[in-house]
């Protein structure tokens, strides 16, 4: 069976739920998870609700409305991820590094590995039902970070720019080393290896200070910029636009705070690049 879904809106996505039956106590609140959250990743939770006749009530972690963040997906077309006529030609054309193919092809065999493996019901009825390849609303959810930073890093400058102005990023290249970086630190953490005074290999780049003030601290400091507290504050800086009432960064702050007095050895935060008055950002 070809795949003839239409991409939908958020609130058409929302419409077709009440459509179905879904009863929905508060339109504003449903609404902005479907935008953070996504509808397939929310499908498992109300797929069990299906013969219920209850209102199902969506709340945050605190048992209250979350905050409201805009963030739209680009769709120029239900297959783009496949057509390589929409990235760039180093990503879609030439021959990548050390690899008979290109990088956008050797990327699509890492996509074809993540699809066969996953064990999402979404991703089965989807495979089942209409067959491969996915369109790219329903590919997307089981990515791994890896694949979604090297795919970014792949598109066309005017797509890379429209997307990393929903995160106050007005250059999508500086947007794409983020996410290259934060991608190495997750691996990092994920081995648990050292992370406090390690050597950053993959280091971002940063936008201007005047566009992004809290930049300011590690512009003119090679140091820093090599060590982990950057990658920590880019974080930080995400999380308040993709979800401003997490706890993260109070958390961290108070575990940073607790650093124990070791300046007898010359150990301190400074190892990790933390700037002098680092706090007020925070």
């Amino acid at each position: 069976m070809s795949y003839l879904k239409p991409w939908k809106s958020y609130a058409e996505q929302l419409e077709q739920l009440i459509g179905r039956g879904m009863i929905i106590s508060d339109r504003a609140r449903a609404l902005d998870y479907l935008k953070r959250i996504g509808y397939y990743r929310l499908s498992g939770y109300w797929f069990a609700f299906r013969e219920r006749s209850e209102p199902l009530c969506l709340l945050d972690e605190h048992g209250s409305k979350p905050t409201k963040v805009r963030i739209e997906r680009i769709a120029l077309d239900r297959f783009a991820y496949l057509k390589p006529e929409l990235f760039h030609d180093e990503f879609s054309i030439k021959p990548g590094k050390n690899t008979k193919g290109t990088d956008h092809q050797k990327w699509l065999e890492k996509h074809q590995q993540l699809i066969k493996r996953s064990k999402e019901e979404f991703v089965t009825h989807n495979r089942d039902k209409y067959g491969l390849p996915l369109a790219i609303w329903v590919a997307c959810e089981v990515w791994d970070f890896g694949a979604l930073s090297r795919l970014f890093n792949g598109m066309r400058a005017v797509e890379q720019d429209t997307i990393a102005r929903q995160y106050g990023v007005s250059n999508g290249r500086v947007f794409a080393t983020w996410l290259h970086s934060l991608n190495y630190l997750r691996n990092v953490c994920a081995h648990h290896s050292r992370l406090w005074n390690r050597n950053i290999t993959v280091q971002p780049s940063l936008p201007a200070s005047v566009e992004l003030p809290w930049v300011r601290s590690f512009e003119a400091n090679e140091r820093v910029r090599a060590r982990c507290f950057l990658l920590l504050n880019i974080t930080r800086y995400l999380l308040g636009v993709i979800n401003p009432r997490s706890s993260w960064p109070g958390r961290l702050k108070a575990h940073l705070q607790a650093f124990p007095d070791l300046s007898h050895l010359g150990l301190n935060l400074a190892g990790m690049g933390a700037p002098v008055g680092w706090e007020a950002d925070w």
